[in-house]
């Protein structure tokens, strides 16, 4: 038998860089999974073969080693705990050479920290690779700077960024959240990048200052900014302060900021920052983390610190998306609070400078509706400011709106409960008080009967809750002592959970099913891109004459202001007005998944909604939305979905659950 001598190719740098960043999403993908979770599911979500995840898996387990970041089992892969941290924290250390990103990214460091440039020669020795290897990185390098005001120049063997020193930092911060886990700063990950103390103490104090001066501070936004600062001190002590801050402007917020700001850093890392840099950070601080008038009310707020512009735009925004979508947020103090963070999103968005929101994916996902409220939200700011609102933006506005939403329908969510006690003495009074200091907040006592002959089908509550044994169990039944324990409320609990997914599979399965139809139907059908996609949907629906071209139109528009990716497998593209001539839904269920807004999604529907529907679109939207949240359950609708009818029967099924 003739043999053969296999020899395995060594990846190119770019595809190490590749692996790296598919490494990075399989281990996010796990993080955020909890459980065991199969190769094919993680495959889907890659774009990649199970064959290829089973390759990621040993890659990251071996980089390290002892300690194994994913562990195998016959049910898939899932994260270890102890091995993910340690992979994180080389992850997030000062731009290692393990793999081609780190040393693409150490390079980018020495340019940047080289006035007089560097030699192609001494670099590549220094970095223990061939010269042919630091030119193709140098090449990467150029790609990188595409969409900066950073230059690479070339004099013989030295190379030299040519550049101003805000971009310089840009890049380093940017960089260095991409070295992180999925963008979000650590302060542990930033002291070993940039500063040798500790930046918990700073932070603490940097807090303690804010709020002293009034300001309510976000902490989701503020990582970012310490990450700035962080750059400012360890280029300050490489003698490279910052630029002029001439688009910062010196308001008496800045300067205040700016004193706690200088003292602080001087306190903690014995360095003092220039004017520029203090100016810029503090406007930064200003801008993205706080908010003035913690414990104001409304009309010392408006007053104070609010532009009667901006919440004019906010207030005529905020009632044309209550009209629109059926929504009360009139709230007052609602209004101006989501003003005040406006002025800063619109300085923010003017310097280009959006606030990152680790919470984007998350608020999308699950919240569905509220999220497109803020879109609707945003898109009308955007008109008055003349701006670009991005993502994350969105995300913070959303947050806002699902506050004041959560708040108003809290008492409108308790579900109606009836207690069955039998009157001795006042024992169903003890009992009621219990019951409504336990389960208030899910349950509201609407009667309370204490005789033993019930007529259980005369009562009309959500749920019974009863020290007497029914005549036959019931869903809607739960038996309770007479004196309620910690085990009871636990049951009722769960019952409620169980009564409010009953009710809300009841609503999509009566609203939901009837907007589909036979032609409305597509199985494998596949298009270039997104726009290609919802004009293939679009057109069956245009010739059942649901929709007019403006329609799709307006559906184009809308995902081009953002991604309506919803889930890992689901993209719901859709127009902001109510204008189709019918409500009702054209879906692509596609057994090969396709990129959409940086997702891979199996299944596209087109949701065109009518002005007659317009009070049905938040319960279908919202429920639509939960029933392709569940990715096994999504696996098992695309295989089985042969024909519309088949597609049908799987839905049903899976909303019965």
């Amino acid at each position: 038998m003739e043999r053969f001598a296999r020899t395995a190719r060594r990846p190119t740098d770019g595809e190490g860089i590749v692996a790296r960043e598919k490494h990075d999403r399989m281990l996010g993908y796990l993080a955020g999974r909890g459980g065991w979770t199969t190769a094919t599911e993680v495959a889907e979500v890659l774009g990649v073969t199970p064959r290829s995840v089973r390759s990621y898996v040993t890659a990251v387990n071996t980089r390290t080693a002892p300690h194994d970041v994913v562990e195998s089992g016959p049910n898939g892969y899932r994260l270890n705990a102890d091995g993910y941290a340690v992979y994180r924290r080389r992850a997030a250390s000062a731009f290692e050479s393990e793999t081609p990103r780190d040393r693409l990214y150490g390079l980018v460091r020495l340019l940047i920290s080289a006035p007089s440039g560097i030699d192609v020669h001494e670099t590549a020795q220094r970095l223990h690779v061939s010269e042919s290897t630091v030119e193709g990185d140098l090449g990467r390098v150029r790609a990188m700077l595409a969409d900066t005001a950073l230059t690479l120049d070339r004099s013989g063997s030295t190379v030299t960024m040519a550049g101003g020193e805000t971009e310089r930092r840009r890049l380093l911060s940017r960089m260095f959240r991409d070295e992180t886990d999925r963008g979000i700063v650590e302060l542990e990950a930033l002291q070993r990048a940039f500063a040798p103390n500790e930046f918990s103490p700073f932070k603490g104090e940097l807090l303690e200052a804010l709020t002293a001066r009034g300001y309510y501070v976000n902490e989701y936004g503020i990582a970012n900014v310490l990450l700035h600062i962080a750059i400012a001190i360890d280029r300050v002590t490489k003698d490279r302060p910052a630029e002029p801050a001439d688009h910062a402007p010196r308001t008496p917020e800045v300067e205040a900021v700016a004193e706690d700001l200088a003292r602080l850093v001087d306190a903690h890392f014995h360095v003092t920052l220039g004017e520029g840099d203090l100016v810029y950070l503090s406007y930064l601080l200003v801008t993205r983390v706080v908010t003035p008038g913690s414990g104001a009310p409304a009309e010392v707020l408006v007053d104070d610190y609010v532009n009667q512009d901006d919440l004019a735009a906010v207030r005529q925004a905020v009632d044309r998306a209550g009209r629109e979508y059926l929504v009360d947020l009139s709230d007052e103090d609602f209004i101006v609070r989501l003003t005040l963070h406006v002025q800063n999103l619109i300085r923010r968005a003017q310097d280009q400078s959006y606030s990152r929101n680790p919470l984007t994916r998350s608020i999308k996902t699950s919240y569905p509706m509220i999220y497109e409220l803020a879109v609707f939200i945003a898109s009308q700011l955007q008109r008055h400011g003349s701006i670009i609102i991005n993502d994350d933006e969105i995300a913070y506005i959303a947050m806002h709106v699902g506050a004041q939403l959560e708040q108003k329908a809290r008492k409108e969510a308790l579900l109606g409960s009836t207690i069955v006690s039998a009157g001795y003495y006042d024992m169903h009074e003890v009992l009621r008080r219990r019951v409504e200091s336990q389960l208030g907040d899910v349950l509201d006592v609407r009667s309370v009967i204490t005789r033993t002959d019930v007529d259980w089908a005369a009562i009309d509550t959500d749920l019974v809750l009863t020290t007497i044994e029914p005549p036959a169990p019931a869903d809607g039944i739960v038996v309770i002592q007479p004196f309620l324990t910690a085990a009871d409320v636990e049951r009722v609990r769960t019952a409620v959970s169980r009564v409010r997914r009953s009710s809300r599979l009841s609503e999509i399965t009566d609203e939901l099913l009837q907007y589909f139809h036979p032609d409305l139907f597509l199985r494998n059908a596949h298009a270039e891109d997104e726009e290609g996609m919802i004009r293939l949907l679009g057109e069956r629906m245009i010739a059942r004459e649901i929709i007019d071209e403006s329609y799709l139109t307006a559906a184009i528009e809308r995902e081009r202001m953002s991604s309506t990716a919803f889930t890992d497998t689901l993209a719901v593209p859709h127009a902001m007005a109510m204008t189709a001539h019918s409500t009702a839904i054209a879906i692509a269920v596609n057994e090969t998944p396709m990129e959409w807004g940086g997702a891979r999604v199996s299944v596209v529907a087109l949701v065109a909604f009518s002005e007659s529907g317009r009070a049905a679109f938040q319960t279908v939207f919202d429920q639509f939305v939960e029933v392709f949240s569940e990715r096994s359950s999504v696996a098992r609708i695309i295989r089985r979905s042969e024909d519309f009818a088949g597609f049908i029967d799987e839905l049903v099924h899976v909303i019965d659950g």
